[in-house]
Parts: structure tokens; C-alpha cells; sequence
């Protein structure tokens, strides 16, 4: 059986996944939503890093899959513990020592974002509603906190502390319609930072919760391709 430890972006809430939980449960496979304290001023990548390690506790058989933010916890987790697998979805994808505050410059991700809300037609100035809820069922938000987590300034300003990537199969899948990271963007950082082709799967920037079937039959299916 493997373990699917899931870690949420910005905020940090648990419940991002809870769509894709019980699809993973069903399949035979243990599902692990991680919580972080993101509205947490003291806590940084490595407390992030310190949470996801104490939830994987003694598991050997473990795909990590990040969303957003997660990407920066990511290459922190795998230096200290036996991931077999990781997945980005919708992530930034940091550079060793690099913040991730530094990392919309770098990258360009706003400018990336401007241009493509100007070629699509809706606004260019963010909010959430536009970017991050546009494809995502009104039931399902309704089962929702009331008020999202917000994301302290502290984790923005930590080092992503690396050497590099480590030598285990690493995918990176993108919504066909994120606004917040442009597919055409994802593709260029995926292709500078790590070498790889973006795998497109329909939905927006919060995935899990628009499209939460698509999303576990990829991670499945990538499992089954490790397992052969």
C-alpha cells in the first residue's frame, strides 16, 4: 500500500484535499492530508519541512504531492525522508537557496499572469474569486471554512536550503486552466528548473477541489507506473 502524503499551498489547510482523500482510500492506498500552521508568523519551510517528516513517520512507500507553496517544502522533505515519488501540481518550483519570495521575480510569475488575463479577458488585477474559485463547484466551497487560512509573510522570506533534486521520478502536472499559474508559464519553469514537459490535466489553479477525480486518476496511475 502506498502513501500519498498531500501537502497544501498558501494557508496551509488540510481540506484542500479532502475531495481526493477518500477517491485515494478507495483505490487501496493511504491517503495523508497534511495540515500546516501557515497563518503562523514563527513557522518557516523547516517547521513546514519538521510536519510533513512527522507524518510520514516510518513509511518507506511514500509519493509526496505539493501544491502551490508546497513546492518550496518539497526538496526539504526529501533530504530527510524515504519519498519514492514526487508531484508537483501547480507548484513552484524553487532553486536551491533561493526564497519564495524571490521566486516571482525570477520567474516572472506575475507578469506571466498579467499577460495571460489580458489575452483571456477577464481581469488582470488578482482576486480570489478570478483566479483561484472560477472553476471550482459552489458545493463544494460551501463545505468549506468560512474564512480561508491566510498565508504569514515568514514562510516568503526562508531559503529553500538544497543541494539538489533528488534521483527519484519527479512529474509535474499543471491545470489546462490556471489562471493564477499560467499552463504556458508552468511549461517554461518546469523546462528551466528541471528539465522536464509539464503533464496537463483539466482544471484551475485549486485542482483538487475542481477537479478531484482527474486529479487522483493521474496520481494513480503514476503510482502504478512506479510500482511495475
Amino acid at each position: 500500500m502506498t502513501a500519498f502524503v498531500l501537502v497544501p499551498g498558501a494557508g496551509g489547510m488540510a481540506w484542500y484535499w479532502h475531495r481526493a482523500v477518500p477517491l485515494i482510500r478507495a483505490a487501496g492506498h493511504e491517503p495523508i492530508a497534511v495540515d500546516l500552521p501557515g497563518d503562523d508568523q514563527h513557522a518557516g519551510l523547516a517547521a513546514y519541512a519538521d510536519i510533513v517528516i512527522h507524518a510520514i513517520v516510518e513509511r518507506s512507500d511514500v509519493i509526496l504531492v505539493a501544491q502551490s507553496l508546497a513546492g518550496f517544502t518539497v526538496p526539504l522533505v526529501c533530504a530527510r525522508a524515504p519519498v519514492r515519488m514526487v508531484v508537483f501540481v501547480n507548484a513552484m518550483i524553487p532553486k536551491p537557496g533561493e526564497t519564495a519570495g524571490a521566486w516571482w521575480g525570477a520567474t516572472g510569475a506575475i507578469e506571466a499572469r498579467e499577460q495571460a488575463a489580458a489575452r483571456r479577458g477577464y481581469a488582470t488585477e488578482f482576486d480570489a474569486g478570478t483566479y483561484f474559485l472560477h472553476d471550482v463547484p459552489q458545493d463544494v466551497l460551501r463545505t468549506g471554512p468560512e474564512r480561508p487560512r491566510e498565508e504569514a509573510e515568514t514562510v516568503f522570506g526562508e531559503p529553500c536550503r538544497f543541494e539538489r533534486w533528488p534521483d527519484i521520478p519527479i512529474h509535474v502536472l499543471a491545470g489546462t486552466d490556471d489562471r493564477f499559474f499560467p499552463i504556458e508559464f508552468q511549461r517554461r519553469v518546469a523546462r528551466e528548473r528541471l528539465g522536464k514537459e509539464v503533464e496537463e490535466i483539466p482544471g484551475g489553479h485549486l485542482v483538487a477541489l475542481s477537479n478531484a477525480e482527474g486529479l487522483t486518476e493521474r496520481l494513480l496511475r503514476y503510482e502504478t507506473g512506479l510500482t511495475r
